[in-house]
């Protein structure tokens, strides 16, 4: 068996060959038109496990998980620190039930607050409070010091990756 090496944020580094080239390879020669989009697929899907991780690991500490640190700041980035909660789904990217769940859990923590909107009582508004609002910045800290987990990606490359994806997130129906 072969040993496996830790990275500074904990993730696996395998002493083997990498599996997605090996996964590539095994498809070219089946099926060698779907080569490429399968082995992009699957390195965005690594990618998004392994940058989860990291994220997750900064966020530990503070006892948020990346949901709820991004509706926290969301949040605190508004002008009076509230939206409605289906406006946060939008904003977000998520479905209304994880809007509701990861408010719940702040509001159980004292980090938000939630009730009908004053203009229309079927709108429910999620508010950041003072302690919501100190973590979310304390937070936000810890996450640009860490780099976002890509630290050692130079800032040009990282915005090569987010012109790359457009066109992922276009074809998927994210953008217009």
């Amino acid at each position: 068996m072969r040993e496996r090496v830790k990275t500074a944020y904990g993730d696996a580094v395998p002493d083997t060959p990498d599996p997605i080239a090996e996964a590539h390879r095994q498809w070219s020669a089946r099926w060698p038109e779907h080569a490429d989009h399968m082995a992009a697929v699957t390195s965005v899907m690594r990618a998004q496990q392994l940058l989860l991780g990291r994220i997750e690991a900064v966020l530990k500490p503070y006892g948020l998980t990346f949901a709820a640190y991004e509706a926290l700041r969301l949040l605190a980035f508004t002008r009076t620190g509230t939206l409605p909660m289906g406006k946060m789904g939008v904003r977000l990217m998520v479905h209304p039930a994880s809007v509701t769940n990861v408010i719940g859990r702040l509001e159980r923590r004292g980090l938000v607050g939630r009730g009908p909107s004053p203009d229309d009582r079927r709108v429910v508004l999620a508010t950041i409070t003072p302690a919501g609002r100190e973590l979310a910045e304390e937070a936000t800290v810890a996450l640009n010091e860490s780099g976002f987990g890509i630290a050692d990606v130079p800032a040009a490359q990282a915005a090569d990756i987010t012109t790359a994806l457009r066109p992922v997130r276009t074809s998927a129906g994210d953008l217009p």
